[in-house]
């Protein structure tokens, strides 16, 4: 149950937020490998992106990539929120005395992350090859041919075999590790500061809740943005016909490259539609995570009462 509750969270969260994923996509991709002022900007901007997009590709591409997003976000977070509820439950993210334990919740959180990314992992790769896909006249990175989500996974199945559907997961772990520690760490402190210090309210509520996800999808994207551009170039690079890169050889050799044409700005590409997407996506999947959660503790407390009223 604790895997079904995370998965529906995420994907509530998902559908919403999709169309920030198409355009945080194509600004990463933009300029690959390329010094500032080498290249056709056709994204000037994170709202010039959405109107580039919506102009050019049509209204819809900016769903592109929708049903693989979908599926991941369930095969992701249903992992990674599950792994966690399954600690909490048994309190293993929490110090003797009852107060939450930051180095608990980071290990727990990363682990949980690392694992959701592996997992998930061929559905990101589809997702991020659908949504880099553009008309030429805007196109950004290396573009795929897939015509949608089971024509993608049959291809590189038959082009590069089962190794090949997790092409780019070196990418992916590191990036899940480090998001769900400073996501998650975050929003499990502020929410008991919150609570316990009772500054917005008095009482346990939705506004505990909304603030302290908010703030843990800021330190996600602040944290993560660097590590999220490394991932969508190792995703979405081209490869020969034994499945190496025409880029990148390895996650290493992506940072080194990036660092050294693109510099810190490189790394920090898509910043803004990042956080933009990981902000709602946050605070509405860890708010719809916590009405969920707190939906299954009374549906059991209610039946265990019945049994108890049986007996």
């Amino acid at each position: 149950m604790e895997f079904v509750i995370g998965g529906i969270a995420a994907v509530g969260a998902g559908c919403f937020t999709n169309p920030l994923e198409v355009v945080k996509t194509r600004m990463q991709l933009q300029g690959e490998l390329r010094a500032k002022g080498q290249y056709t900007k056709h994204y000037r901007n994170f709202f010039h992106a959405f109107y580039v997009i919506g102009k050019t590709d049509g209204i819809l591409a900016l769903q592109k990539g929708l049903a693989p997003a979908l599926i991941h976000q369930v095969l992701l977070n249903g992992t990674r929120l599950g792994i966690y509820q399954f600690a909490e439950e048994r309190k293993w993210h929490l110090k003797d005395n009852g107060d939450v334990s930051l180095a608990n919740t980071l290990l727990i959180s990363s682990t949980a992350g690392a694992v959701g990314a592996y997992t998930g992992s061929p559905l990101y790769l589809v997702k991020v090859h659908l949504q880099s896909k553009s008309a030429a006249s805007i196109a950004v990175g290396y573009q795929h041919k897939h015509e949608g989500t089971m024509h993608a996974l049959r291809t590189i199945y038959q082009e590069h075999g089962i190794l090949g559907m997790w092409r780019g997961a070196s990418g992916a772990v590191p990036r899940l590790a480090v998001g769900s520690a400073s996501q998650l760490g975050t929003f499990y402190v502020c929410k008991e500061y919150l609570e316990t210090s009772k500054l917005l309210t008095k009482e346990k509520s939705l506004i505990n809740t909304s603030v302290a996800s908010f703030l843990g999808g800021f330190a996600a994207g602040v944290f993560m943005t660097p590590l999220d551009v490394i991932s969508t170039r190792l995703y979405n690079q081209g490869v020969d016909a034994q499945g190496r890169g025409l880029l990148y050889s390895s996650y290493i050799d992506c940072v080194r490259k990036v660092w050294a044409k693109e510099g810190l700005f490189g790394l920090y590409k898509g910043f803004v539609p990042c956080f933009a997407r990981i902000g709602p996506h946050t605070m509405l999947c860890l708010v719809f995570w916590d009405l969920l959660k707190d939906g299954q503790k009374a549906l059991m407390e209610r039946f265990e009462q019945s049994e108890k009223d049986v007996s």
